[in-house]
């Protein structure tokens, strides 16, 4: 039991780092006057840190198990968090990276333990409904990340450039600096609880004999043997372009009613908004489940989740924003959904596929890049023609799988 309740408060934890994102977009396109595609580089840094640590984690999951891998990924997103402090200190935008790409490291172990740990704790023909149900966890991470960051790290203090323009250089500079600060304090509480999180695991029993691979397992198991799985090619692929629509519409959701004329705590508002009907679609997705096939309702929360986008980019107003919204109820069961349709015929090759898969988390990343180079360019409705297109990759992926089942 402890080790079950610490398992699904990752998924809790790792909401919260991802969703607090969308707010330091908002926070740092003020604070350092930066671009939509400077703001980029948050999810950008954070997303490759899931890439570059996602085959690290499978080896320490496969070698050692899943308390060694989890404790890991737990000290690692403290020590991330604590970085916070000098980078507000020296109001340093670069040092801000570096910790975000430190606390995804840790977020790397965590999903790349936590994912596998919950499809393999009980009856294989129900992994994907299981792991819907402990991500259900992950949508109330991000609504407090939301509401934290919205309540202390938002101040609500908007300055346009001509107000910033009459202020004498002190006065600018001082608030640029207080803006800078607001996310120090958010972030040494998060760390103090993650920390507490890793010293609970490190006396708490996980099932180290079904998590650690054998010598045998260890030498046969190769990349090279996940290429015979299209199944899970797909998957990769799909969860590239999911994780790129989702973490693309988050990100500018304040961007978004902020071209409509409302304030970042507004903006901040309807990004709550789409948090709650996040988690109340993964609710009613998993429950849905016990009477359509995963891979068909997958098919259709993409399709109309494609719908919606195209909406958002080519309605724009408030419909537009409306639309935008909506999405996150139809974008709740795909990334578990896709997870569990990638590694459950893969047998022993399970663990090594879902490191595969947390890589693909990449597509965050590469994607929130080009939906801000686009709105740099063609404004903020128009970028949201990218999350569409990969909805339609999602729906692809649906279709082809549950010819195959």
């Amino acid at each position: 039991m402890p080790a079950l309740i610490i398992t699904t408060s990752l998924f809790f934890l790792w909401g919260m780092a991802n969703n607090l994102n969308d707010i330091l977009i908002a926070q740092f396109r003020k604070a350092f006057t930066l671009s939509d595609f400077g703001t980029s580089f948050v999810q950008q840094v954070f997303y490759f840190g899931y890439f570059a640590f996602a085959i690290p984690a499978s080896i320490v999951l496969r070698r050692f198990g899943y308390k060694a891998a989890i404790i890991t990924g737990l000290l690692l997103y403290g020590a991330g968090a604590l970085l916070f402090y000098p980078a507000a200190a020296i109001s340093a935008y670069q040092l801000f990276l570096f910790a975000l790409f430190v606390i995804a490291a840790g977020l790397a172990f965590l999903e790349t333990s936590a994912n596998p740990l919950m499809t393999e704790l009980g009856d294989p023909r129900t992994a994907t409904r299981r792991l819907n149900w402990a991500q259900a966890a992950n949508p109330f991470g991000a609504i407090t990340g939301i509401l934290v960051g919205r309540n202390f790290i938002l101040s609500g203090i908007e300055h346009d450039e001509r107000t910033l323009a009459g202020m004498d250089a002190a006065a600018r500079e001082a608030f640029y600096r207080t803006e800078v600060q607001a996310v120090a304090t958010p972030y040494l509480a998060i760390a103090a609880v993650v920390l507490l999180f890793a010293l609970a695991a490190a006396f708490t029993a996980f099932p180290r004999a079904r998590a650690v691979a054998t010598e045998r397992e260890v030498r046969d198991e190769r990349f090279a043997d996940l290429l015979r799985h299209p199944r899970l090619v797909g998957a990769v692929i799909a969860q590239f372009f999911y994780v790129g629509a989702q973490v693309g519409l988050w990100s500018y959701t304040i961007r978004y009613a902020g071209a409509l004329g409302l304030s970042e705590r507004q903006g901040a508002d309807m990004l709550f908004v789409s948090l709650v009907l996040f988690a109340a679609g993964r609710f009613v997705g998993t429950t849905l489940m016990t009477w359509i096939a995963p891979s068909r309702l997958l098919a259709i929360f993409a399709g109309i989740s494609l719908l919606l986008a195209g909406v958002a980019a080519l309605g724009g107003g408030t419909i537009g924003l409306y639309a935008l919204v909506a999405t996150s109820f139809f974008m709740s069961i795909q990334f578990p959904t896709i997870f569990a349709l990638g590694v459950e015929t893969l047998g022993p090759l399970r663990r090594l596929g879902s490191s595969l898969i947390i890589m693909a988390i990449i597509g965050g990343a590469v994607l929130t890049g080009l939906i801000g180079w686009v709105s740099d360019r063609a404004g903020i409705s128009a970028a949201m023609l990218v999350p569409a297109a990969c909805f339609a990759v999602v729906l692809t992926f649906a279709l082809r799988a549950r010819v195959r089942a």
